[in-house]
Parts: structure tokens; sequence; C-alpha cells
């Protein structure tokens, strides 16, 4: 899921540095097209190795049928270069074991790239809505 927002902060991170995605393999965690996607941006302008997306459901974008809580136990330790999560931490009820397996998934010095929403967004409950963020909750996890 991506809002149009993040599709545009994206093009904005990419453009300072597009090449650290170039050779890389990245892991998207909640894959799934909603209403947007950085997929087709970072495949398309890019060049990574190997781009994979997971989500709870198949759609496009999905490549693997998987909850975000076992991306460790399928991938192991350490498998990917750069790890990218929009819109999906709000939607997970421990995300506490999301986070956590998202930075056991990513090699040493690897890049994790997370949106998700913030105080005052409306409620969006597919399949569910339990969290709101702000930006001293992210600095803190």
């Amino acid at each position: 899921m991506c809002h149009m927002s993040i599709i545009e902060w994206f093009i904005d991170e990419v453009s300072k540095e597009p090449k650290q995605f170039k050779d890389k393999r990245i892991l998207e965690v909640g894959s799934r097209y909603v209403n947007g996607s950085v997929r087709p941006l970072i495949e398309k302008f890019c060049f990574p190795r190997e781009y994979i997306g997971v989500d709870i459901e198949s759609g496009k974008y999905v490549d693997i049928v998987l909850p975000a809580e076992r991306v460790v136990s399928y991938f192991g330790e350490g498998a990917f270069d750069i790890v990218i999560s929009t819109e999906l931490l709000e939607h997970v009820k421990d995300w506490r074991v999301v986070i956590n397996n998202m930075k056991d998934v990513l090699k040493p010095n690897g890049i994790i790239f997370i949106s998700t929403r913030s105080y005052g967004f409306p409620y969006h409950g597919y399949p569910h809505d339990y969290w709101r963020y702000e930006i001293e909750d992210m600095e803190k996890i």
C-alpha cells in the first residue's frame, strides 16, 4: 500500500542517491499494490539485482504470500541490502516483531525505508488499522 505522498517522497530520496539501489537485493514488506507502489520506480530507474515483494495476500507486486512476522524465518538473517515498507506498520498488531524482523533480515549497514501514518490520518482498516506514529516514535523505533 502506498499513498501518493510517499511516492513523491521516495522520488526525492532516490534522486539524492540513485546508486544506493543498484545491484542490491531488496525486500518490500507489505508490497501488495493498493493505491501505488515505489517498486516500478526502483526497478525501472535504479537497477536492483533482485526485488522481492511479500504481503499477507496475493496481488500485484506480491511475489511471495508471507506475513511480515515471518520474513526472517523464510529468508534468513542478513539476506537483504535494503528493506522497504510503505504504509504497513499501522496495520500490524505487534509492530515490534515486524520491525525486529525487518532489522534482522537486513545485512549489516543495510538501509530500511519505512513510511507509516501519523495522527490525524483517517482510519483505513483493511485488514486492520491499529496505530499512528509521529516522527519521535519512528526515531525511537
